[in-house]
């Protein structure tokens, strides 16, 4: 399958999404590629996807799709993860813009406040096998009120993928409390965005906490060439199995492993290093060791589990590496 070539952004930057309506009423999906500007797998599906509307060779039948190729112009132009700062983090309107990441969210938290489910397609740094992420169970807690559990995971699993991650908010709220303590215990200032448990909010929280429900899909290694059809696959599963499009139905994976971050690491200086090339699930064993930090300290598994989402590339104060366990449903 072939896929367009990433077009050029445009100076001055601008923001850029396309909608198709449909006649008759239906859910409203909103589909993202480049949140991170060097995750653009989801991009070039996205691309395809609003080529073969274009053409006619897919008419939507109910509801409304919205498609985002390029979310954040200036990290896409630097090929980069980040423009000024992390998108996926912090993700509020703001009054008084500061950095592109806040212009950004000023146009993005309203359109996906008006829609009803997000799909959202990322890539990773290292690692093979892609796999979904879904928020928490029903709750009424102040941290990330839900109450779409069961549709959010029903379509998690007809994305295509066959491991599933939760409890990204809840473990990033954990590793702000251990990294407030580390700060005081060494005299540094415990303010600061990265030390409000709410600057974990992304994307997917966003969309949760204007009552629609999220899924975020990390379709391999950021230069997997079958990346971009993992993509287009589950865009193409999205649309049908929500009724957009009419199709033959779209089971549900029959067999999956199911993780659960219980515990993220910082990076407390930008010397400290990993042991070996760690990639996200690979399994460690409690007391084995992951990294070294620059003063020395040995970093070791305090449990049996995975590692997730290692990243050689974390400044100091943000996270180095999660750890997952297996979650039997």
């Amino acid at each position: 399958m072939r896929f367009p070539v990433l077009p050029s952004m445009p100076h001055p930057l601008q923001f850029r999404s396309v909608t198709f309506t449909a006649l008759k009423p239906g859910p409203k999906l909103i589909v993202l590629g480049a949140v991170h500007g060097n995750e653009v797998s989801g991009s070039k599906a996205i691309l395809k996807m609003m080529a073969e509307f274009e053409a006619g060779e897919r008419v939507l039948q109910n509801g409304q799709v919205t498609f985002v190729p390029i979310t954040n112009p200036l990290a896409y132009n630097r090929k980069q993860r980040n423009g000024d700062r992390n998108l996926n983090r912090n993700l509020t309107p703001a009054s008084n813009p500061v950095d592109f990441e806040d212009h950004v969210a000023n146009w993005l938290c309203p359109l996906l406040a008006a829609h009803d489910v997000l799909l959202d397609i990322h890539s990773f740094q290292k690692g093979d096998v892609p796999f979904a992420l879904f928020g928490p169970k029903n709750n009424g807690n102040k941290l990330e009120s839900f109450g779409h559990e069961e549709e959010e995971r029903s379509l998690a699993l007809r994305l295509g993928v066959s491991r599933f991650v939760d409890g990204w908010l809840d473990t990033y709220a954990k590793g702000v409390a251990n990294r407030v303590a580390y700060l005081e215990s060494t005299g540094g200032s415990g303010e600061g965005l990265n030390t409000d448990p709410r600057y974990g909010m992304g994307t997917t929280e966003c969309m949760r906490a204007s009552g629609g429900y999220a899924v975020t899909l990390e379709c391999g290694q950021h230069d997997d060439p079958n990346g971009p059809l993992v993509a287009y696959r589950a865009i193409d599963n999205t649309l049908v199995y929500l009724g957009l499009l009419i199709g033959d139905g779209v089971k549900p994976v029959d067999e999956y492993q199911h993780l659960s971050l219980v515990e993220v690491n910082d990076k407390h200086h930008v010397d400290d290093q990993f042991v070996r090339p760690w990639s996200s699930f690979d399994p460690v064993r409690k007391g084995e060791l992951i990294g070294i930090r620059q003063s020395g300290e040995e970093v070791r598994a305090s449990r049996d589990g995975f590692i997730v989402f290692p990243n050689t590339l974390s400044q100091a104060g943000q996270e180095w590496f999660y750890i997952a366990v297996s979650n039997i449903d």
